[in-house]
């Protein structure tokens, strides 16, 4: 992707080529306290013969190294567009299984599921059709996964744009996109609760991410809006996954950077971010959600990695994948 092309614009180069907490969360953050060993799924961008499943491993929470010699741990295989953007992985809290889903194509209404014992061997993938329900709906990005324990339940979210759905709104994005997350419930990831709308901040919105500090659980959004140019995160609080919300923050990053994922790292919460118009990583770190500081000087992110999302392992999974770093 050039650096001047956001992803609406890639997508339709790709397309007219024809390449086509109370819950735990997933993908926006490590629950664990303290400074532990992490996992950053992600994908490659730029490089169409890697698309797939990335992975990278940090033993401080700020420095990432890619494992498997740069190639994809997992090819996709389903969904119309067959790709796999925007991975988000989750550690199952009853089990030794981590459950993965992402977007399968620019404008398919599936999303991607897979699952894995170790990181390392998968089963067979899934395409689950979450919006086939929504007559005029244009994509589903960016899923993500949690835990909700009180609930007994995961809940994978995404965002959406279903034609005609918010007309007070329309003309905010690129190409006429109106983003709204929606959300679907399963204990089993075989049988999934009819989907339904999450979140409406008024405009449109995308790249959900959760992440509990403290006894609190927040939740990282983009503003996708273009007219007038946001492209910013912010932050809510929420009483469960499912909500209610508080108003939104304050802008925390730059603008046009997307995919937020949080840790919990000591004392601070640090969010990684995609800036990715220049194919590369930011982040910011708080200790009150109040002063943010920028960090990017702090963290290193393997080159060509894209949005992606960050989970806490034990120091055994580490040191398993630390053997296939090359």
């Amino acid at each position: 992707m050039a650096s001047l092309l956001n992803r609406r614009d890639l997508m339709h180069g790709l397309t007219a080529s024809g390449l086509m907490l109370s819950g735990l969360s997933a993908g926006s953050a490590a629950q664990a306290a303290g400074n532990g060993h992490f996992v950053f799924s992600y994908f490659k961008n730029k490089d169409r013969q890697a698309q797939g499943l990335h992975l990278a491993i940090s033993a401080d929470g700020r420095r990432y190294e890619a494992i498997g010699d740069g190639k994809p741990l997992l090819v996709p295989e389903v969904g119309q567009g067959k790709l796999m953007r925007d991975p988000c992985l989750l550690k199952d809290p009853q089990r030794e299984l981590y459950h993965l889903v992402w977007t399968t194509g620019w404008t398919d209404i599936t999303i991607g599921y897979a699952s894995s014992p170790d990181l390392i061997n998968w089963s067979e993938q899934r395409a689950i059709p979450v919006m086939q329900a929504f007559e005029g709906t244009r994509n589903t990005w960016a899923p993500e996964v949690i835990y909700d324990d009180k609930a007994g339940h995961f809940m994978i979210f995404w965002s959406s744009t279903i034609t005609g759905a918010f007309p007070e709104t329309a003309g905010q994005s690129e190409d006429n996109y109106n983003h709204r997350l929606y959300y679907t419930t399963t204990k089993d990831f075989l049988t999934f609760s009819d989907a339904r709308l999450l979140y409406d901040p008024g405009f449109s919105v995308i790249d959900a991410s959760f992440l509990r500090r403290k006894g609190k659980l927040y939740m990282f959004i983009k503003d996708e809006r273009l007219k007038p140019e946001h492209k910013y995160l912010q932050w809510v609080e929420a009483k469960s996954p499912t909500g209610p919300f508080s108003p939104l923050s304050e802008p925390i990053t730059e603008s046009w950077v997307e995919g937020p994922t949080a840790i919990n790292l000591g004392k601070e919460v640090l969010v990684f971010f995609d800036k990715y118009r220049t194919n590369q990583f930011g982040a910011v770190a708080t200790r009150d959600f109040v002063t943010w500081r920028d960090v990017t000087a702090d963290i290193v992110i393997p080159q060509g990695a894209s949005h992606g999302t960050i989970i806490p392992v034990s120091r055994n999974r580490y040191k398993r994948l630390k053997t296939l770093v090359p």
